[in-house]
């Protein structure tokens, strides 16, 4: 059964501490994986190792560390002087938030750096992190703003409106 009324909101402490489990669990799975990517293909398989491998491997440090470094810097609390908690920071765990989408790019670097040890072609996987950012874009912002209806007819009754009540608040007074 649903609860009723209104969802309880998190208070600071909650955040704070939600959110430094979080960044823990994300260095966990990029500390993870990039451990095993660089066992398998460039200590096991160094002689095969190409620049490609160096390149994927480079790419994937650059990705995690940008996108922990933008949570990381989200989630920043700030504290009084007194050394009370002021602020938790942004809630790393809100749905729709940008926190959400790299987290998204942080799991999906990871899955497409563990299955790479397989084969350099799973790399094309990450195509899928700029398609839906285009997707994003488009559905958010650019659909919305090509197909908005902007007839200057649409807008007269509004102005009409707009003047008729300007008109009966002056005559109450």
């Amino acid at each position: 059964m649903a609860p009723k009324g209104k969802a309880g909101t998190k208070g600071k402490k909650q955040i704070f501490e939600e959110n430094r489990e979080t960044l823990r669990f994300y260095l966990r799975i990029i500390l993870g994986a990039s451990a095993v990517y660089a066992v398998v293909n460039l200590v096991i398989f160094y002689p095969t190792a190409s620049t490609w491998t160096w390149l994927a491997f480079v790419f994937s440090s650059v990705i995690y560390g940008t996108s922990y470094r933008s949570m990381n810097s989200m989630a920043k609390p700030s504290f009084t002087d007194d050394g009370s908690l002021a602020d938790g920071g942004i809630d790393l765990n809100m749905e729709q938030g940008m926190a959400e989408h790299l987290k998204d790019v942080i799991l999906l670097t990871a899955i497409v750096q563990v299955l790479s040890c397989f084969s350099l072609y799973v790399w094309y996987f990450w195509l899928l992190a700029p398609g839906r950012a285009l997707y994003l874009l488009w559905v958010n912002i650019l659909g919305p703003w090509l197909t908005a209806d902007s007839s200057p007819a649409g807008q007269e009754p509004n102005e009409k409106k707009q003047r008729r009540q300007e008109r009966r608040q002056m005559k109450r007074f």
